[in-house]
């Protein structure tokens, strides 16, 4: 048995969650932890007097269950398990195997007495058939890579380490879990994350989408890597391909957008790429038009495009974006007149503005990154995050942060 290391904060989510009657379904890309948290999450159960007839786990990947794959037989299979006292904890990982399972799902919840979680690598999982057969009775529990600060924990370091040397790691190789077993090695490092990379294209991606081009997705792929933290819209990505003679446009023009969108909408269900719409922060509304798109993990870019330190303001701006995401905020780019602030972030009574940049020293940035904070009319909390260890922790009420600090706060 690998050694399971804690995540406190989704195990928390999931005994918050328990006994309470909703499916509880945990999403996120393949390989980010979700089949140790419910082993985690059976752990606890255990050590909490649950006896083990009254849990059934099963991983549906497992050859074990091949036959399986329809909802009837995986009924009929686990409806003769259930014990006839007590509630019972049914964890099914990767469910999306059986076809139709949301009809067993649904059934289990009314003939018996049991507590639902289950797990899936794609969005499909919540498509609209199944969200609509159990609308409004599941919670969903996004899980992400490691945070920086849970990666401090998987990880050893020699004392000698600083805590720059740590994050500068952590830029490079990116919180997947399962690259623990690599200690940074990068060859390795590149071989794993490229296993799970063709796994997510391969099975959640083409296989559900027999129509799409593999060829056409990668370069999609490999420009919204190298295009991080840039605003641009399926057209103009479109164009980019169509001049370099990737995508054939047809008469009417917006061919090539279409298919991008199309794309697009694909890498976001693998859990691979998240879509940040525009907010207009003075009209206070979503502007239709040229998001940005921001990668699950800085691991799966750096292994795709080779990891450059030139890029840095972008690589921080995503990891803040993630960041912002674990921490339960909406996040939307933010537009004040004719200038960009980076992130708007909001929970129902709370709001956050945020720029981020690599540094504050020079005037002219730190005129850049605080004008568009000045310029908005309400008083919420303003915040540049950089990469500067300095003294200057407030200008005229905008917020100067460490992003290190942070990240760990």
């Amino acid at each position: 048995m690998v050694e399971l290391i804690n995540r406190p904060e989704y195990l928390e989510q999931l005994i918050q969650n328990k006994d309470v009657n909703l499916v509880k379904i945990v999403t996120g890309i393949r390989r980010c932890g979700k089949s140790s948290l419910l082993d985690l999450f059976h752990q606890y159960l255990s050590d909490n007097g649950v006896a083990d007839a009254n849990i059934i786990h099963m991983n549906m990947e497992s050859l074990r269950y091949r036959n399986l794959s329809n909802y009837l037989a995986f009924y009929d299979y686990v409806s003769e398990r259930i014990p006839k006292s007590g509630k019972t904890y049914l964890i099914f990982d990767e469910l999306q195997a059986v076809e139709h399972w949301e009809k067993s799902i649904e059934s289990f919840r009314i003939d018996f007495d049991v507590d639902i979680y289950i797990t899936g690598s794609n969005a499909y999982l919540l498509s609209t058939e199944f969200s609509t057969l159990l609308s409004g009775r599941y919670v969903e529990i996004r899980m992400l890579p490691l945070s920086f600060k849970e990666f401090l924990t998987f990880y050893e370091f020699e004392p000698s380490v600083t805590v720059e040397e740590k994050f500068q790691r952590y830029l490079q190789f990116g919180g997947m879990p399962i690259l623990r077993e690599y200690r940074f090695n990068e060859a390795r490092s590149n071989q794993a994350l490229e296993g799970i990379y063709s796994t997510v294209v391969l099975r959640d991606i083409l296989q559900r989408n027999n129509q799409a081009d593999q060829g056409m997705l990668q370069k999609i792929m490999l420009f919204l890597c190298s295009n991080i933290g840039s605003i641009t819209s399926p057209n103009s990505i479109g164009n980019v391909l169509s001049n370099e003679g990737d995508i054939q446009t047809g008469k009417g023009k917006n061919v090539a957008g279409k298919t991008v969108d199309k794309y697009i909408a694909m890498l976001r269900s693998a859990f691979i790429f998240y879509s940040v719409g525009r907010y207009d922060v003075k009209g206070k509304q979503l502007l239709k038009t040229l998001g940005k798109n921001y990668i699950i993990d800085m691991g799966f870019r750096n292994m795709l495009l080779g990891y450059r330190d030139a890029d840095r303001g972008h690589i921080i701006e995503n990891i803040v974006f993630l960041e912002l995401i674990r921490r339960d905020y909406r996040v939307y780019i933010g537009k004040v007149g004719e200038t960009e602030i980076d992130f708007v972030a909001e929970k129902p009574n709370d709001k956050l503005y945020i720029q981020v940049t690599e540094s504050m020293q020079s005037p002219e940035t730190r005129e850049r990154e605080l004008r568009p904070l000045r310029m908005i009319p309400d008083n919420y909390e303003k915040i540049v995050l950089s990469m500067d260890r300095s003294y200057i922790n407030s200008y005229d009420g905008i917020k100067s942060l460490y992003l290190i600090d942070w990240l760990l706060s």
